[in-house]
Order: C-alpha cells, then structure tokens, then sequence
C-alpha cells in the first residue's frame, strides 16, 4: 500500500506560479508512473501530467508549455511546476501513483486563480 501526501496547493493570482509537492510512503515498489489529474465540481476528473518510471512525460494540451511534472526518485516525491497560471487551472489537484498491484491517490490539494 502506497500512501500520498500533497501539498502546496493555494491562492495565485492570473499569470502566478505554484509547486505542488506528492511524497509517498508505503510499499513503493514497481512504480510504472506517477501523474498529477484535477477535477472541479460537476466535472470528470481530467489527467494533467504524466511520468513514467522511464522519465517520458505527458501533458494535457491546456497545460502545455505552462507545468512541468518532475520527480526526485530520492525523496519518493513528484512536483507539479505551475506557471502562467489561467482562472480555468482552478479546480482540486490529486496524485496518483500506479503499479502493478493497483492504483493510489492523494487526498487532493485545492488550486484557486483568481484576482
């Protein structure tokens, strides 16, 4: 079992920048990727960023040339590097982690741009 916490999360004006953190404790074995998704009310959860254990990335095209995914294999921590931030980046950001033995999440870490 896998256990995620996230953090910095936050309120950023349009065009801010923020870095959300996931560390992972647990059985941390076989990680085939990690990724960061966000879902607002009334709305599917939607995948944002992607890394595989391989290092090949993913984005979402709305998030392209803004965030950056990254990971310290070290600390078992993923980053989301937030910038240009738009009011439609708005909504609760969640980790995951996914090996073969299943799929883990985070709690969730509320993202709000606005002025």
């Amino acid at each position: 079992q896998v256990q995620l916490v996230e953090s910095g999360g936050g309120l950023v004006q349009p065009g801010g920048s923020l870095r959300l953190s996931c560390a992972a404790s647990g059985s941390i074995f076989n990680i085939l990727f990690m990724a960061w998704h966000r879902q607002t009310p009334g709305k599917q959860r939607e995948l944002v960023a992607r890394i595989t254990s391989s290092g090949n990335t993913y984005y979402v095209d709305s998030v392209k040339g803004r965030f950056t995914i990254s990971r310290d294999r070290a600390k078992n921590t993923v980053y989301l590097q937030m910038t240009s931030l738009k009011p439609d980046d708005t909504a609760v950001y969640y980790c995951n982690f996914q090996s073969p033995a299943g799929s883990s999440w985070g709690q969730g870490t509320q993202v709000t741009v606005s002025s």
